[in-house]
């Protein structure tokens, strides 16, 4: 029977969820979403749209989020592995300012629930990577904003890949710090 563990981390709010998988000499089978067992875990939002991205290694993405129109995430890796960091934005919160990070890929078959008022980003560490993540709001391009990916004062502890290999496109490379 297909089914789900959820596992709170100690930045309110966020959630590792490992599906089960039922594999045997045909290949396997997984449920990767189902309301009913995310509401009663504590997960009730309703997602409305649904992105997929493709990138190569050394590609990092973010820190992103949206300031009037802020989304929930959930995300998984179809093909590869990424390492995934969101910084709780939550001015109010009780772990505002910290960060949090997971490995998750098509292997570990590992997804994030990340709630409204996070920042969000990802490392591609594998050669190339299918993320594919769910969203509670629809994207407003107008709305974008986003925290400096090596804020010293935030202090994510991104995998080992040389500084001089990662790659980020202009905007990503200039968003301010916390503290701005």
């Amino acid at each position: 029977m297909a089914g789900f563990d959820f596992y709170w981390t100690e930045i309110d709010g966020v959630c590792v969820i490992e599906p089960h998988f039922l594999g045997d000499e045909r290949g396997g089978f997984m449920e990767s979403y189902n309301h009913e067992a995310f509401a009663e875990a504590g997960i009730p939002n309703v997602f409305v749209q649904e992105n997929q991205a493709f990138s190569h290694r050394g590609v990092l993405r973010g820190l992103h989020f949206q300031k009037a129109h802020p989304q929930a995430k959930l995300l998984r890796v179809l093909k590869g592995e990424v390492f995934d960091a969101v910084v709780d934005l939550r001015p109010r919160s009780s772990t505002y300012g910290m960060w949090f990070g997971v490995t998750l890929s098509e292997h570990n078959r590992k997804q994030l629930f990340v709630p409204k008022g996070f920042a969000h980003g990802y490392l591609v560490l594998s050669d190339t990577a299918e993320i594919l993540y769910k969203c509670d709001d629809f994207y407003h391009p107008e709305d974008e904003g986003g925290l400096l990916w090596n804020d010293p004062d935030v202090g994510i502890e991104w995998p080992a890949i040389p500084t001089e290999e990662m790659i980020l496109n202009a905007r990503d490379k200039s968003f301010p710090t916390l503290k701005e």
